[in-house]
């Protein structure tokens, strides 16, 4: 893509009613635009990186055995009523009346409505385990919303259920989406550590939060230091293997990681003073076991082997592909703007002509950003007419992970300049060698910086 051709409405100044980097940087960098309180527009460049942090969530849910579909965003009372959750809920719930005075509402969740279609087509064991996911836009109507998109009103959700005979299969489908998270998590470069946390208005009595740790968190959490050097699951992994799966999460949960909801000071304080982490934690993931609280009293059932009929048992799990992209910024970037792992880049290359103009720069610009985008490789070609300072400062702020400086002076001497936007290291190669760094599927390979 031409920078041209782009719409990147980058702002010199960083709005004053951002608190923290990650809205910072993304109203700087033109990513979104605030709409309403709470509620974004995800602006183009924003948007690709959006669409790859869904790739790799349905990548990983796909590989769990998950399968996907779409529900509406406008549900009816009725099934929330049958739930006994419609009064619960609270305030955050937006409830609306079409023209037949019908009660609706816009969805926070899905678990009503998924447990309305299960019961609808599902009958035997013989159809079980089944897991479901779709990705959708939701609504809460937070108090207070703010941080941009780390506490929105409007949110992009990952949600999947499950559905199983008995305990001991549930807790297998629960295991499967434990080492599913760890996976997707870790393929976004995050750090992300399961922590024991309350089920909250989801109901259940078995839950884990996947958090990050971050400056910015909004909540505290305690854990183990030894979290942060755990290997997340290989591409490898046997998610049909029920022992494989235990093991895993029995390795994952083995020692203390808590949100401040169920943080035990007694239990923490046995730790080690250097093994004990107290930090500020963002929220990545949510993932919730709760037996049958909505298939009883919503009659979702399946008849065993033996003929009788049972409620299913469920489980709930959720990742904000919204949120997410919030997260990585805060978890990656310096003071010159955001640094994208580059499996959720918008842009994997960016070409940055140093004299518009010049017949030599614009010739080997142009037949670089020709070839590499025939190659497949995503590049952002800044063809503008500025200074290479400007160019430097809006590629550094929007993080695009490789940077191809094309200069006269490099020319005169048949090279050019590739710069790695995580740590700045620079090395002068030729316009084909270049071309071959980018050529394999693979990270193209740099001594790191001295």
């Amino acid at each position: 893509m031409r920078l041209s051709r782009f719409f990147m409405p980058i702002l010199r100044e960083t709005p004053k009613e951002a608190e923290i980097m990650s809205h910072r940087l993304m109203l700087r960098a033109g990513m979104i635009r605030q709409e309403a309180a709470g509620i974004y527009a995800f602006l183009p460049l924003g948007y690709r990186v959006l669409r790859k942090v869904c790739r790799i969530v349905r990548e990983e849910q796909d590989r769990a055995g998950a399968v996907e579909m779409l529900m509406p965003t406008i549900q009816s009372a009725d099934l929330w009523r049958e739930s006994g959750r419609y009064d619960d809920y609270g305030k955050e719930m937006l409830r609306i009346k079409d023209r037949h005075e019908r009660d609706m509402l816009y969805g926070p969740t899905n678990e009503e409505m998924i447990t309305g279609i299960f019961r609808a087509y599902v009958r035997s064991y013989k159809d079980l385990p089944l897991s479901l996911y779709h990705i959708q836009w939701k609504f809460r109507d937070e108090v207070r919303p703010r941080f941009g998109l780390m506490r929105g009103r409007e949110f992009l959700m990952k949600d999947a259920y499950s559905f199983d005979l008995d305990l001991a299969g549930a807790r297998h489908s629960y295991n499967k989406m434990f080492a599913a998270y760890l996976r997707t998590f870790a393929r976004m470069g995050l750090k992300a550590i399961p922590m024991v946390a309350d089920t909250g208005p989801i109901g259940g009595n078995l839950s884990h939060e996947f958090i990050i740790l971050a400056q910015t968190g909004e909540s505290e959490v305690f854990c183990h230091r030894d979290y942060l050097s755990f290997t997340p699951p290989d591409t490898d992994a046997a998610f049909d293997d029920v022992g494989q799966m235990q093991a895993l999460f029995d390795k994952w949960t083995s020692l203390y990681a808590a949100t401040s909801e169920k943080h035990d000071a007694a239990a923490f304080a046995q730790l080690a003073a250097d093994h004990r982490v107290s930090a500020r934690g963002i929220e990545v993931g949510h993932i919730f076991y709760f037996g049958t609280k909505y298939s009883e009293p919503m009659k979702a059932v399946v008849a065993g082997a033996d003929g009788a009929e049972r409620p299913v048992h469920m489980g709930s799990y959720g990742i904000g592909p919204s949120r997410l992209v919030a997260a990585i910024i805060e978890a990656s970037h310096d003071e010159a703007g955001i640094i994208w792992p580059e499996s959720v880049a918008p842009y994997r290359v960016a070409i940055l002509n140093l004299k518009q103009g010049d017949v030599a720069t614009d010739q080997a610009s142009e037949t670089l950003y020709r070839e590499l985008t025939a190659g497949g490789v995503e590049t952002l070609y800044n063809d503008l007419d500025e200074r290479p300072g400007a160019k430097f400062a809006a590629m550094d702020l929007i993080g695009i992970p490789w940077q191809v400086l094309v200069g006269p002076k490099g020319l005169k001497e048949g090279k050019i300049e590739l710069k790695r936007r995580a740590d700045g290291a620079r090395e002068m190669l030729s316009p084909a060698d270049v071309r071959a760094r980018f050529a394999s599927t693979g990270t193209p390979g740099m001594p790191p910086a001295a």
